[in-house]
């Protein structure tokens, strides 16, 4: 069955049905963890409702997934023009345009991909003096590492004016987008879905500085504080979350330790993963660490808004001991530890 026919025949939710089938119930299931409820939904009930599938047909759609897939790698090494120069070596030119034009519909290729190609340092050169707004938005579709490298080399004032954008940034508009990429890259050829295109956020800012340096990190989080105390705030509580104490070395998880009730430390334990519990006891004597473990089995249910209260007072104890320089948190740019 060619590629075009399967195409028509079926929906893409049949045919992502028919996929999940013939890749077997492990790998459908990973697949799963990725995919929203109501999509779930769909695709469960889409599942249930097909019957049989004649092995052409499912042999069809497991290589139009393939060339798809191999599409979409082919455009992230080196963009459209790349990938439909080795769709046609590989697969035709008839066959690859049909490939391409089937990811045309249902593939948003992001923004700026072109500039995320390019030196961090050499990119500087070209948005250091743009208006703080296209600087956000623009290092809003960088990697962490690379839109920390330029955050890092603005003026101090143009930090934290980029910073709080970042956080503030909700939708941008497509032909936004595009005039700016036109101005950045004026032979860009790009496929920008034209739905409002989701970007920036406190995540998108909180990744940033968790991968800046603390001068940096600090100078931007101590303006924030001044013009948006709040935004500060939700930024800091997400900048360091409690399973990230298995990042910390056992001595500064001992003297963590040491400034945390025993009491807060048995509920902020109750929903966490067996390898932070490990570490934690690890580093408790082995009397209190039983004594823990038992409060832990009889206090019984908790709720997750209390778990979650005792986890951010335990993260504000570690944010207090690293800017008081008793503990050190690992982070990029010149936080190297000298041994």
């Amino acid at each position: 069955m060619a590629l075009k026919q399967v195409s028509s025949e079926f929906t893409g939710v049949q045919k992502s049905a028919i996929l999940l089938i013939a890749l077997g119930p492990e790998r459908s299931a990973n697949i799963f963890k990725h995919l929203k409820e109501d999509e779930i939904e769909q695709l469960t009930l889409e599942i249930a409702n097909t019957r049989s599938i004649a092995p052409s047909t499912k042999e069809a759609i497991l290589d139009e997934f393939y060339q798809v897939c191999l599409a979409q790698q082919y455009i992230a090494e080196g963009g459209i023009t790349y990938a439909k120069d080795l769709l046609e070596k590989a697969l035709g030119a008839e066959k690859a345009k049909e490939v391409l034009g089937k990811l045309t519909a249902s593939l948003q290729v992001r923004p700026f991909e072109f500039v995320r190609k390019t030196d961090a340092n050499q990119l500087l050169n070209f948005i250091q003096d743009e208006h703080p707004q296209t600087i956000a938005l623009i290092l809003s579709y960088l990697s962490s590492g690379q839109a920390a490298t330029i955050i890092s080399s603005l003026t101090p004032d143009k930090q934290a004016d980029v910073a709080k954008r970042i956080a503030q940034m909700d939708r941008t508009s497509p032909d936004v987008i595009k005039e700016v990429e036109r101005v950045l890259e004026r032979k860009l050829s790009s496929l920008v879905n034209q739905d409002y295109t989701i970007a920036g956020g406190v995540d998108a800012i909180v990744d940033i500085l968790n991968t800046v340096d603390r001068g940096t990190e600090r100078h931007i989080l101590e303006n924030l504080e001044l013009e948006e105390p709040e935004l500060a705030d939700e930024i800091r509580k997400k900048m360091f979350v409690f399973e990230d104490i298995i990042t910390l070395d056992d001595k500064s998880i001992q003297r963590v330790l040491r400034e945390v009730d025993n009491n807060e430390l048995a509920v902020a334990l109750k929903s966490t993963t067996e390898e932070v519990q490990s570490i934690i006891f690890n580093n408790l004597s082995k009397r209190l660490a039983a004594m823990i473990r038992e409060d832990m089995e009889f206090m019984g249910p908790v709720r997750l808004k209390d778990v979650e209260e005792a986890q951010q007072k335990i993260v504000n104890i570690i944010r207090k001991l690293e800017d008081s320089a008793e503990i050190i948190i690992s982070r990029g740019g010149g936080d190297e530890i000298v041994v």
